[in-house]
């Protein structure tokens, strides 16, 4: 395959965030593994077969779509991990997901519905976890609506295998989001005790993602949903900054697995005085020397990196100038000796002594590692390596 830029997965990397993690919840807690977003950005087709590899039997994924992705890279190896989807799913899908044995995430009426549908024509169960309303308010059963799915439940008990009962928090990643986080914690608490006394025992519970599981120890219960945390990446700065004060040697203990790479397409000089790429964004102030990279935001390089991104080039931090195009950006190169056409070029991951990061790319484009990461193409190729 023929594309400008590359991108490495470190299964290494991989082992040493998994490990991190599972010293955090514990042997009693299960951890799954969320790739949703094409594996935050890493490639699905890429990353399960590693994930499998390190141990991981549990994947949770946002839709159908990709529910069935994960299940041929798994089918691929000669796994069959517990998949579980948390979002999207309507109609035919139900009934695929419900015959595939694949969990699912029951938050509103017509969806039970539809599982209860699906099940009593494919004559087995659907296996479900409730999602509750706790005060994020986006998808979750609130209490009135609560009361009739467990009638619907009792009234179809064939039908259902109520696997979990679960929530999620709203912005556990941020101090100030304390309180309302505390009132969710205890409104999870309130229903769970209110289902339990109408006869619905859910096998496990499960409310905590990656921020939650470091911040609210209590929150990890029997299973914790880590997206960003295995990536190597903290779901924000506050949170690797509340982590590391517990340690007496506060060492960054995650290692990334994704490297983009691309290369030097040309290079060019420029004399002082001139403008540089689109507009007049960029005033050369002195002659410089430019190199051109063959990466834009067609292909997730956001243009907020416009004259404020850097790039990794013979060892050093090079500044990205001007506008970054669709397909192109430029860098300043002019303190450098000898830049070729074909030169390695580091967008994020190391080169020499030097890193860049996403949480670096945040910083100056006040984007969320979370979006940098998603953004990226599936078109870029993928690769696993050690």
């Amino acid at each position: 395959m023929f594309e400008t830029s590359a991108i490495q997965i470190s299964e290494s990397a991989l082992q040493n965030n998994l490990t991190f993690i599972r010293g955090l919840i514990g042997a009693e807690t299960r951890l799954s593994c969320v790739i949703k977003g094409n594996a935050y950005g890493h490639g699905i087709e890429s990353y399960v077969p590693m994930l499998l590899r390190s141990g991981v039997d549990h994947l949770s994924v946002f839709s159908a779509a990709e529910a069935q992705r994960t299940l041929a890279a798994a089918e691929a190896i000669g796994a069959r991990p517990t998949v579980m989807i948390m979002g999207m799913l309507d109609g035919p899908q139900v009934h695929w997901a419900v015959e595939a044995g694949v969990e699912f995430f029951v938050f509103d009426l017509h969806r039970l519905r539809q599982a209860r549908d699906a099940a009593a024509a494919i004559g087995k169960p659907a296996i479900i976890h409730l999602e509750v309303e706790t005060g994020m308010n986006r998808t979750g059963f609130v209490r009135s609506a609560l009361s009739e799915a467990v009638e619907w439940i009792q009234n179809h008990p064939d039908q259902f295998r109520i696997r979990g009962l679960c929530t999620h928090f709203a912005g556990a990643e941020n101090i100030a989001n304390h309180v309302r986080i505390r009132q969710q914690i205890k409104t999870f608490q309130n229903m769970g005790r209110w289902l339990k006394k109408r006869g619905i025992e859910p096998e496990i519970r499960h409310t905590a993602c990656s921020a939650a599981t470091i911040r609210y120890p209590s929150t990890q219960m029997d299973l914790v949903r880590i997206g960003i945390l295995q990536y190597g990446f903290w779901p924000s700065r506050e949170i690797l900054v509340n982590y590391l004060s517990r340690l007496p040697d506060p060492v960054d203990p995650l290692k990334r697995v994704l490297c983009w790479q691309s290369q030097v397409m040309n290079t060019k000089s420029v004399r002082s005085g001139e403008f540089i790429g689109y507009g007049t964004t960029f005033l050369a102030e002195q002659d410089m020397v430019i190199a051109t990279v063959p990466v834009g935001y067609s292909h997730g390089y956001s243009r907020s990196l416009s004259n404020q991104g850097r790039v990794l080039i013979h060892g050093q931090r090079m500044s990205v100038i001007g506008m970054v195009n669709m397909n192109m950006m430029l860098v300043d190169v002019t303190q450098l000796e000898k830049v070729e056409p074909g030169d390695e070029v580091t967008l994020i991951g190391r080169q020499g002594d030097l890193a860049l990061t996403v949480a670096s790319f945040g910083e100056l484009s006040d984007q969320l590692n979370y979006e940098l990461l998603t953004r990226l193409p599936e078109s870029i190729p993928r690769k696993a390596v050690d």
